[in-house]
This record gives structure tokens, sequence and C-alpha cells, in this order.
């Protein structure tokens, strides 16, 4: 879509311009990473949390949730709901979620889709006669969402943000286009955001949503025009929301929605496909849309899996780095500011030769960074390179 950059207004010209302009992005030296192996055989790893403790949990795309302790995968599962999850393409058990005060109430969330095909979320609570079992009679299904005549766009993420609510990324309900016009309809749940309060069951919407109490539209919605956000996570020291969102043939994008954010972005789908007009006419660019911070083409990968920004202790080279990766080539990249302010770029971390199956980035309760292959494999994400020398005191 040569055209595209004629078409914007001055601002998305300047910005374009930067981008194709600017040097790679320079950290203070580049990180060294290399993979380093968890776990193997497992069946088909797609999400990997923790639950404030050092045990790593595995959601696994046929209906079950396995624990790491730190030595092994426990062989007896979490959780076993495989009767009740439609597997697999894009469907199955998707997204996890354990409750910020899980020490004290043993709630979580999960995320899949049903027998029917619809999008589900169920609160679960751990087990009163073992931390490593879950009560799989105890679920309740408090949200379902309709996802009728086509297989792909489910969505699947859920994660609590720092303000102790639910967020929920729903896809725009699938086929290549989204005929409906789902992502830009507020009186859908689909290709949303969502953030609902679930202290207590029914859930509650938050007075603070932007479109709570308002005629004709839906109350959760906190963000809008995503076409299949495949993983978001909030940085653990700022508070900001990073979102992987899938693209349609051409460009993959990650979007940003700072802390102080309150809600009612709209990223664009299905009238942009990254800084790209999808959706005639050519001039779709409007001020109320908010564009995406990065982007990649087809030619460098095919289906954005977001990450996190790095906020781990061991590994000061990667700080402040925004990790996120593509699922069909394995290529895992970095995004780093340069300037505060100016443009968030993009470089290539680690070509980790893996084809169609980076599923999910993950983070340990220390912030250390980890993925799962969907081929069955969890590996930790090191930095080689020398740790700096920690400088001596001086006395005086």
């Amino acid at each position: 879509m040569g055209s595209d950059l004629e078409a914007s207004p001055p601002s998305m010209k300047s910005f374009a311009l930067a981008l194709l302009l600017s040097p790679l992005p320079l950290v203070a030296q580049q990180p060294q990473l290399a993979l380093q192996t968890v776990a193997t055989g497992l069946n088909q790893p797609v999400d990997l949390v923790h639950a404030g403790d050092s045990r790593l949990f595995i959601v696994l795309q046929p209906g079950q949730i396995v624990i790491y302790d730190g030595t092994r995968i426990l062989p007896t599962p979490f959780l076993d709901i495989r009767s009740l999850v439609l597997c697999c393409g894009e469907r199955g058990l998707l997204g996890l979620a354990f409750h910020p005060r899980y020490a004290q109430n043993g709630f979580f969330f999960v995320y899949y889709t049903d027998r029917n095909g619809n999008i589900t979320v169920a609160r679960y609570s751990v087990s009163s006669s073992s931390r490593d079992r879950a009560d799989a009679a105890s679920g309740s299904i408090f949200l379902s969402i309709e996802h009728p005549g086509f297989s792909n766009h489910n969505g699947g993420e859920l994660t609590f943000g720092p303000d102790g609510y639910l967020y929920i990324g729903t896809g725009d309900g699938g086929s290549g286009g989204d005929p409906p016009d789902n992502a830009q309809h507020l009186d859908r749940l689909l290709g949303k955001i969502l953030r609902i309060d679930v202290d207590t069951l029914p859930y509650r919407i938050p007075p603070s949503n932007p479109y709570a109490g308002f005629f004709g539209v839906r109350g959760e919605i906190w963000a809008f025009g995503l076409r299949n956000p495949w993983r978001f996570s909030f940085d653990r020291e700022t508070g900001d929301l990073w979102i992987g969102d899938v693209g349609q043939g051409l460009w993959e994008e990650v979007d940003f929605q700072r802390a102080s954010s309150i809600g009612g972005e709209n990223y664009g789908w299905r009238l942009m496909e990254g800084n790209h007009c999808y959706t005639p006419p050519a001039n779709c660019y409007s001020p109320t849309l908010t564009l995406p911070v990065m982007e990649y083409s087809h030619d460098e990968g095919c289906s954005i899996t977001g990450g996190f920004r790095y906020r781990g202790a061991r590994f000061p080279h990667m700080r402040g780095i925004y990790f996120f990766g593509d699922f069909c080539n394995g290529t895992i990249w970095g995004g780093t500011q340069p300037q505060p302010n100016g443009p968030w770029l993009r470089q290539t971390m680690l070509a980790t030769g893996i084809k169609n199956g980076l599923s999910s980035f993950g983070e340990d309760v220390n912030g250390e960074l980890y993925f799962v292959n969907l081929a069955g494999t969890v590996y930790q994400i090191i930095d080689n390179s020398p740790v700096p020398p920690r400088r001596r005191a001086v006395k005086k």
C-alpha cells in the first residue's frame, strides 16, 4: 500500500519517517540471549504464569494445567478440564490468572472455548487438601461469549491489572477481515479488552470503566478495535499495558496503553492494520484511533506473540526491554525507547529457529522471562553477556 504515507496526516507522516530513518535502538550493552531448557514433553503448552510463589503453572491447550516445581513437572495435573474444552487449532484452554490475593482466597480463573465453541471464563478454587491440586468441582462460569461460525480469533488472555481488576482479551470472532465489524461495535464483547471486578460473583463492572452505565453499549469494555490480542501484559514497575495484536495479511502490531489511561482506546481494527489502512477509504486515519508503537510486516513473520517488559534482577542488560516474538518463525525482538517520549524501536534479539510454535511468554515471581513452544518445551530466556562489576563503596 504505497499510498498510505501520502494519505496520512502530517503527524502520522512524521512518525512514519522517524521509524524509517532512525538507527537501530541502542542499549547500554546488547544482551547475548540464549535459551535454557526448563521442561520438555508437554502437550501443547500455550501459557505460563506464577501464583506468587516459586512454582510455574503451564497451561496445556487440550485442557490441563500442570506445575513445574523448580525441578520437574509434577505427575498429577493441577487442573484437568479436558471434558469441558473444545480443542484445538486456535481453540482450547487458552489462559490462566491467579487472584491477587490467591494466597488468602485460593481463587484462580481460566479462559477456554467450550464444547460449543463459545468463549468461556470461569473461576476455580485450589483444593483444601493440597496446594498442588485444584478443586475441579469448584468451577463457576461467570462469562460466556458466543463465538458462532468460525473457529479462529478466540483471544485467550487473562491477567489482573495493578488496580486488582481482571482484564480479558477477546478476538474479533474469526474469519478474515472481521466481516461483522465486531471490533468496532461497542454493543459486542468480541475484539475487545474487558475489565471486570471478580472479587465477588456474579462479576461487577467497575464504575470507572469508560462505558459503565452507557445505554446500548457493554460496560465491560476497557478498549476496543483489536483483531486477536494474543497476549498482553502489565509492566510490573510502571503499570503500563503492552498488547500484541495479531494482524490480518500484512502487518503485526504492538499496542501500548499508559498506566494513567482512563480506558476507551480504539486500536483501529478493522479500519487499520498496524499503521496502514485496511478498510476503505484510503485515508482511514482518525485522531480517535490509537496507533501501534511498533509493527512488523509479513516479510519478517506472520503472527505476533505479545510478551513482557523485562523487570527481573538477574540479567541487568535486559532491563527495560519489551520482549515479544513471532509464532511462525520463532524470532524474538526487543523494543526500546532510546529517547524519553520518543518512538519505540525494535531489534532482533534472538533467532530461535522454532517454527510454528512460539505460543506464549511468561514471567516467574521474580520477573524472570520464559516462553513456551507449542511442540512441548518450556524455555527460560537468559543473557550470557558479562555482568557489570559492582562498584565498591569509597570510604570518606
